[in-house]
């Protein structure tokens, strides 16, 4: 990182800083959740079904993500961190070690996919349509994966270099591309074969390769000290200590989203496929809800990493004070949307008269969750760049599975589906006031000890 990008993340002003890195982010996580939606919205023209296949995938498509995006956050706190500390090697070797986890975990993922896609459907439905598409679909993310391991750690690390705006033209490149040939491979537009649902997974896993290569040619063209070679790329213990130091609870994290969407559809499967697809429906629009929070995040991580590195800790607060007030602004707008355009959204997924029903008391009642989880979100990154690891681990635990799972169940015990909505306010309600006064406590105890350790 050269002189002037030092400057920006160390001494630029905190509200024109966390814009200058938070914006670009959440502009190209809002067209990859937008394409997650549009994913969904073209399957769910072919039948709802079809629809609940892919809802049903997301668990494991999920975890592909939670190691990704983990892996990926681990290089985008240790960079800058380390550049903030003047340790230019660390940075070098982080950089360079994260292209070999990724190809690790992408030979993991062929054989998993090979493998394990169908004995993951039949574990959970014997409608033989969606088993069907939903194998086709599961096989072709994951033994494609490859794409998407090298764009989550790539797109970070320009992150962590102070290059947001060069991440969100990879991330959006993919996304679009991604968005372009949903309709042409699904429904055989043109010269293209009618796929279906395969069409769908080839889509995506077109617009991940592409979003990587992107990643990888900006990172190439950066001018700072990190460089990729071959003398690095071999793994380091030290550093993929400190990589997975943060990053294993990031993947725990979106880990445990897999696990909570695993144990809701055993919930609602067994009520019918139309509540699986409207919850399916819920976990995108929930997704893109928060885009904005999770994009400033990743724009908020490296600064608050570089001046935690630094010992600048007014900066660390300053920072974490804005994000929240942001987050929580901008959350509650998507909650009120939400409420009043609740038909139009469903309307979008081709729903039937079932699940306007069904549907549209769902994202009502869901949507009142949102600010209370933009809150936890905001807290749960600052605990990882801050060192806090643990906490994190700790809040989305509780947010993700022990709250909100056994809720939902207890609920689904009165007989009425309406009711088992509630379970994912309550489970906001709950870990954010976890969060916000182990939050409170960690400000007040930098208060006192404003030379952090280094």
């Amino acid at each position: 990182m050269n002189e002037r990008q030092e400057n920006k993340l160390g001494v630029m002003p905190i509200a024109k800083l966390l814009a200058v890195m938070s914006v670009p982010m959440m502009i190209s996580m809002f067209i990859q959740a937008l394409y997650n939606v549009v994913d969904s919205m073209f399957v769910a023209k072919m039948s709802e079904k079809a629809l609940a296949a892919v809802s049903i995938a997301y668990p494991m498509q999920n975890v592909i993500i939670a190691i990704g995006v983990g892996t990926g956050v681990g290089i985008m706190a240790l960079v800058p961190k380390s550049l903030g500390r003047g340790d230019r090697e660390t940075a070098n070797r982080a950089a360079n070690v994260q292209l070999f986890l990724a190809f690790c975990y992408s030979i993991i993922f062929v054989f998993a996919g090979l493998f394990l896609s169908e004995k993951f459907y039949r574990v959970q439905t014997n409608d033989p349509e969606i088993v069907e598409n939903g194998v086709q679909y599961l096989r072709i993310v994951c033994v494609f994966s490859v794409g998407a391991f090298f764009a989550q750690n790539l797109e970070k690390l320009l992150v962590s270099r102070g290059s947001s705006t060069l991440s969100m033209i990879s991330q959006a490149a993919g996304a679009v591309l991604n968005i372009i040939l949903d309709p042409l491979l699904i429904f055989g537009i043109g010269p293209f074969p009618t796929l279906g649902v395969t069409g769908a997974a080839i889509a995506t896993v077109l617009g991940q390769v592409f979003a990587a290569i992107l990643a990888f040619f900006f990172n190439l063209r950066l001018k700072d000290e990190i460089r990729f070679s071959f003398r690095h790329i071999l793994p380091s213990v030290k550093v993929i200590k400190n990589i997975y130091a943060v990053g294993i609870p990031s993947m725990l994290t979106v880990g445990l989203s897999s696990a909570m969407t695993y144990s809701i559809n055993q919930i609602f499967l067994a009520i019918g496929t139309t509540a699986t697809a409207a919850f399916g429906i819920w976990i995108k629009l929930q997704s893109f809800g928060f885009m904005p929070v999770f994009g400033m995040n990743n724009g908020s991580i490296a600064i608050l990493s570089y001046n935690y590195g630094a010992n600048k800790m007014d900066r660390v607060k300053k920072t974490l004070s804005l994000a929240m007030k942001v987050g929580i602004s901008v959350s509650a707008l998507v909650m009120v949307l939400y409420m009043m355009f609740a038909h139009g959204l469903l309307s979008m997924f081709s729903a039937t008269e079932n699940m306007y029903i069904i549907g549209m008391r769902a994202i009502r009642i869901c949507s009142i969750s949102m600010p209370f989880g933009a809150c936890t979100v905001i807290f749960s990154s600052a605990f990882q760049s801050l060192g806090r690891s643990r906490y994190t681990l700790l809040i989305n635990s509780c947010r993700q599975l022990f709250v909100l799972v056994p809720t939902a169940w207890l609920l689904s015990l009165l007989g009425d589906i309406g009711v088992i909505w509630f379970a994912f306010p309550i489970a906001e309600m709950i870990t954010m006031l976890l969060a916000a006064f182990i939050g409170i406590r960690l400000i007040k105890s930098l208060s006192r000890e404003p030379e952090m350790p280094k």
